[in-house]
């Protein structure tokens, strides 16, 4: 699977690990940066980049960091088809996935640790859709909403 990755100078400290986590998992990363650490970078530039690269497909999923998770979520979500969320348990990242059909994974590097990290990355990336008939027809709800706006 490819997998769109990008963080801000909030997450770069956890980058790697992260990125060596999805390519031991045999995925490819598209990575969007930030390739060096900037402590003016702003999340908007990197959020908007996976969020493109999963809406377009080039990527099956997304992660984002930032020092919350917030603002990586808020950026990617203005871009249509996408469905992004602050995950910081394994629950979250398997049922956003399963029940909600999220494809873009926003962990806050400021607020969990490495290990954790980790194992939500590995529950995201292999949480598949449910397809249960009430799932789909919630996320036909959440879709009508986006091409109203």
């Amino acid at each position: 699977m490819q997998v769109a990755f990008g963080t801000d100078h909030g997450g770069f400290d956890l980058k790697d690990t992260l990125v060596q986590e999805i390519e031991s998992l045999g995925h490819e990363v598209l990575d969007h940066g930030a390739f060096k650490y900037q402590p003016d970078d702003d999340y908007p530039d990197f959020a908007e980049a996976v969020a493109r690269s999963v809406s377009e497909g080039l990527a099956s999923k997304g992660v984002l960091l930032c020092g919350s998770g917030v603002g990586a979520s808020i950026a990617a979500n203005k871009v249509s088809g996408v469905r992004a969320s602050v995950c910081h348990d394994e629950y979250s990242a398997r049922q956003g996935v399963e029940h909600d059909d999220m494809n873009i994974i926003c962990l806050g590097a400021r607020i969990i640790e490495n290990e954790l990290a980790k194992k939500l990355i590995r529950v995201f990336l292999s949480a598949k859709f449910s397809g249960v008939e009430r799932h789909k027809r919630r996320l036909g709800k959440v879709i009508d909403i986006e091409n109203k706006a």
